[in-house]
């Protein structure tokens, strides 16, 4: 008992080591105490988080097999069958531990040789460079969170028809981490609008989209024509259709079958035969497709493969269309004849988003821009929904790219705007709202 009160005493001691070093990284102090995370966090600490997630695992599966082992104490040849998986856990434990420990010296400027005093007397060397000043960090870690740009916090009113977006957050866990992947994005996209999602890099887009059509659910609340996309998932999944930038064909499939088997999965079980069957000929018609019906997919150029891709999705008739880079691979003649006709599909009352990486060469044909930009905190943000002929004079460019530039981050090539452009449209949305 007494031996058991001395370990729990100097387990104590250690981790109160761990809480000043993390005090000195900007790392919140509890974490010090939690087992697996401690590991990761000192990995933070010493800017080596890839190798911290790993050590984290190998430390882990260690305490369990030594949990594992007391519990089968009884039974010395089960615990013989498990030595050698322990010991190939407990030797990746150590190479990780001396990876991350190495970081940290060098982030603290101090001899890798304590690298080796971190692994072979934890305890000592930890309470060492916890409580002694002369231990600081010489290096900027930016560990601590960042506040974001200020929110503007107001719903807007959905409409009858159209697309009413309300997204208070969107978050996510990534080992011990919150992370918030978008917050205070509201917006009315109206029946037969061509809108252009637009953002860099980590801005948010592909997040956005799949908590628009309910893929992955955000705090928010998202009405098709006045319904619930959320409460009614798996009867509006017919009413939204999105083409992934890669297309899932095969390619010995020909075209009619391949647009017969899509819409066979993406129309109602009610559709009967000869409804599918009108359906699928319409669609053949209207992509261009019914010349080359029998071709091949492996046959087809790239603009007719793109155009099959966005005759799959549209069999169903969806009245909100989301494309990823449709025009990706394609010349700008073939990529402009492909929105043209996503600008017809529009038209007929559909409301299209379109997300690409060469808008300036198309952007006549839209409506409106959505802008994601990732703020001071990595969060995606709204700083800009609205019409096209408006979003120059709003940012004070004269191109698409040259907008998204003033949005990115400054490491990123860009000039690290994003937060000045997000409040700018959070108190324009506040005085137009009155």
């Amino acid at each position: 008992m007494q031996l058991n009160t001395c370990s729990l005493f100097f387990e104590v001691l250690v981790s109160i080591g761990y809480m000043m070093i993390f005090k000195k990284c900007g790392i919140k102090l509890f974490w010090a105490f939690i087992p697996f995370a401690r590991e990761y966090q000192i990995s933070r600490c010493s800017d080596r988080e890839n190798e911290g997630r790993v050590y984290a695992f190998f430390s882990g599966m260690v305490l369990i097999m030594q949990v594992v082992f007391n519990f089968l104490s009884d039974y010395p040849y089960l615990v013989v069958f498990l030595a050698i998986p322990y010991l190939v856990l407990y030797i990746g434990a150590f190479v990780y531990a001396i990876r991350v420990y190495t970081g940290l010296t060098e982030v603290f400027g101090r001899s890798k040789k304590w690298a080796v005093l971190f692994v072979l007397f934890e305890g000592i060397t930890v309470l060492i460079w916890g409580f002694s000043k002369k231990f600081q960090p010489v290096k900027e870690l930016n560990l601590i969170d960042k506040e974001g740009a200020k929110v503007f916090g107001k719903e807007v009113r959905p409409e009858n028809e159209g697309l009413s977006v309300n997204i208070t957050e969107r978050t996510a866990t990534d080992f011990f981490k919150k992370k918030t992947l978008l917050k205070d994005i509201h917006m009315n996209i109206p029946k037969g609008h061509m809108v252009l999602l637009l953002g860099g890099s980590g801005a948010g887009k592909t997040t956005f989209v799949n908590a628009v059509t309910g893929y992955e659910k955000a705090n928010a609340k998202i009405l098709l024509n006045d319904r619930n996309i959320y409460t009614e998932y798996s009867r509006m999944l017919f009413d939204i259709g999105f083409v992934p930038q890669q297309d899932l064909m095969r390619g010995t499939d020909t075209v009619k079958l391949t647009l017969s088997d899509a819409a066979s999965l993406r129309l109602p079980s009610g559709v009967s035969r000869a409804e599918r069957k009108e359906r699928i000929e319409n669609v053949l018609n209207e992509f261009g497709l019914k010349a080359i019906e029998n071709s091949l997919v492996d046959k087809l150029s790239g603009g007719q493969r793109k155009r099959l891709s966005i005759a799959m999705e549209y069999i169903s008739d969806p009245s909100l269309f989301i494309l990823d880079e449709p025009d990706s691979g394609l010349d700008g003649v073939v990529a402009r004849g492909l929105f043209e006709k996503l600008r017809a599909i529009a038209d007929e009352g559909k409301i299209v988003v379109v997300i690409t990486h060469t808008p300036d060469r198309v952007i006549d044909l839209f409506d409106d821009v959505i802008v994601l930009a990732k703020d001071a905190s990595r969060t995606g943000r709204l700083a800009w929904y609205g019409p096209v002929d408006e979003v120059y004079e709003f940012f004070g460019k004269k191109s698409m790219e040259e907008i998204l530039l003033s949005v990115n981050q400054k490491d990123e090539g860009g000039e690290g705007r994003a937060d000045e452009f997000v409040e700018k449209y959070a108190d324009y949305m506040q005085e137009k709202a009155g």
